[in-house]
């Protein structure tokens, strides 16, 4: 777990997101040696589609662990959550924050 806590706060040093939210077996506690990391980053990305501020998250932050890796602008975050998303709902709720910005 130590491993997962400092990717998340490396990823809040690095891209300054919202908040990096670790979600599935990892933050349920009920993981396997199989399992791999989810983890949701709430961030402006600008003008970068969602899978390729995902791809330069991958790239800049070490990550010695399997990886799934959603990147989600606050915008449609609360888009999502509005139309009653049960998956994002579901992150927000259950999910353990790895990092949050001071600014949120």
């Amino acid at each position: 777990m130590e491993q997962i806590e400092r990717f998340g706060r490396d990823i809040g040093r690095t891209f300054h997101p919202e908040r990096v939210i670790l979600f599935g077996s990892h933050a349920r506690g009920t993981q396997t040696q199989d399992s791999d990391v989810d983890v949701l980053v709430v961030m402006r990305h600008r003008e970068l589609k969602s899978h390729r501020a995902a791809t330069q998250i991958r790239r800049r932050v070490h990550h010695p662990f399997p990886l799934d890796l959603i990147v989600r602008t606050p915008e449609q975050l609360h888009e999502r959550l509005a139309l009653g998303g049960p998956f994002l709902r579901d992150i927000t709720l259950r999910g353990k924050v790895l990092y949050e910005s001071s600014d949120h």
